[in-house]
């Protein structure tokens, strides 16, 4: 059965409709097209893997979907497994329920290499970029254990977690995020629009100006003449920067520092140790193993530091190692973290231990962003005044030079 991209028209509305549908022909998908009461105005056969780009190992590479999205696929098609219907016709009805193009393009695809006898997590894992080492790792565990429909919905879960929490992050932070963009407006304004008018008037006098007039006139004359410099520094430090992360030796480096850095470093480490312990239970839980957990644990983790050190926990762990020894060996982990594997692994409930784990990290990432968030306003509104108040003084201390002038 081929793929064909349509344009049509809603013969309730009138309105143009775009989108994809499945047939034997161009005129059985017309007809189809009609039966929905819709007009085809132009259908194009199109492969399943159209708008996909061809890695060189073979497999098929689309950009990525919204965790959102994604999320609510995974949902509905636990459900229609749940409900008993088969895999290849609750694929199918999911395209029906799919809006997003890229991920309808990537359905097509998985369900067609379903329907030739490919196992469901071969057919994900065709597609990276969509759906990472986690999802795939944790479908082919349910498939195995043949209880697919509940890992799906776990799946569901981790992947409604992460949206929620990243829109807790997002959303926590526009607001000092919007005042610190305000401020700098304000203050590049200030200096290259109005303080300079000010000081022609000085200028022109032929007054002599205290020292921190100079200096600010000084400061504005080189930002007026000189922005281009400027700008070309920063575009340049920025494409440097790219660079240097760009190599393993740098990304380690550079995610070393963001660990260390005051306030923030904590909030990362955070960030990281409940993704590590959510991802591990959950793979532990789905039936995979501590070794096999750990790979895939340490493709979502996203600090190069840290990965590196996991190598260290890895070669600990297959040697016959407590996973909490090696963790503690690196030296990175907190001693909390530590301390609740090792009595996870006493009790023989590692699993649930590493989600409560995750959930203890979440609830605290959440509180720290609101503490940051409460310090960062009263630091942004004290650097603003600073900088108002030093342009204002800069002003106002010729001018009180000159009432003086004209009172003599």
């Amino acid at each position: 059965m081929a793929v064909f991209e349509y344009q049509a028209i809603a013969r309730e509305s009138g309105r143009k409709v775009r989108g994809m549908i499945d047939a034997d022909s161009p005129a059985a998908a017309r007809r189809k097209l009609r039966e929905q009461q819709m007009l085809p105005t132009e259908v194009t056969e199109t492969s399943s893997q159209a708008g996909a780009i061809a890695s060189p190992d073979g497999t098929i590479d689309i950009s990525r979907v919204s965790v959102r999205d994604l999320s609510l696929m995974t949902r509905q098609l636990a459900v229609l497994l749940n409900a008993g219907m088969p895999l290849v016709e609750s694929l199918t009805a999911l395209l029906d329920q799919t809006s997003r193009v890229k991920l309808r393009k990537a359905l097509f695809d998985v369900r067609d290499r379903v329907r030739e006898g490919v196992t469901l997590a071969d057919a994900l894992g065709a597609h990276p970029r969509i759906f990472g080492l986690l999802y795939v790792n944790m479908v082919r565990a349910g498939e195995s254990s043949g209880a697919l429909e509940r890992v799906l919905f776990r799946l569901t879960d981790i992947l409604e977690k992460d949206a929620r929490m990243r829109a807790k992050v997002i959303s926590t932070l526009a607001y000092p995020v919007f005042m610190m963009l305000f401020a700098t407006a304000i203050i590049v304004f200030l200096m290259l629009v109005i303080v300079p008018r000010i000081t022609a008037l000085f200028e022109r006098r032929e007054q002599e100006l205290p020292q921190l007039t100079e200096i600010l006139i000084a400061v504005c004359d080189f930002v007026g003449g000189y922005w281009y410099v400027l700008i070309g520094g920063v575009i340049g430090l920025f494409m440097l920067w790219r660079w240097w992360v760009s190599r393993t030796q740098g990304r380690v480096a550079w995610d070393r520092f963001m660990l260390r850095v005051p306030l923030f470093g904590g909030l990362r480490l955070k960030l990281i140790c409940g993704r590590f312990a959510r991802t591990l239970g959950t793979m532990l839980d789905s039936g995979l193993t501590m070794m096999k957990a750990l790979d895939v644990v340490n493709t979502v983790i996203q600090n190069k530091y840290i990965e590196q050190k996991m190598e260290g926990v890895k070669a600990g762990v297959r040697r016959g190692r407590d996973l909490a020894v090696p963790l503690k060996e690196t030296g990175v982990f907190p001693a909390m973290l530590i301390h609740m594997v090792e009595l996870g692994q006493r009790s023989g409930e590692i699993e649930s231990m590493l989600l409560k784990i995750a959930d203890t990290y979440d609830e605290d990432v959440q509180v720290t962003v609101d503490a940051l968030v409460s310090l960062l306003e009263p630091v942004i509104i004290v650097v603003m005044g600073g900088f108002v108040g030093l342009l204002v003084l800069s002003i106002l201390l010729p001018i009180l030079g000159m009432s003086s002038n004209i009172g003599h």
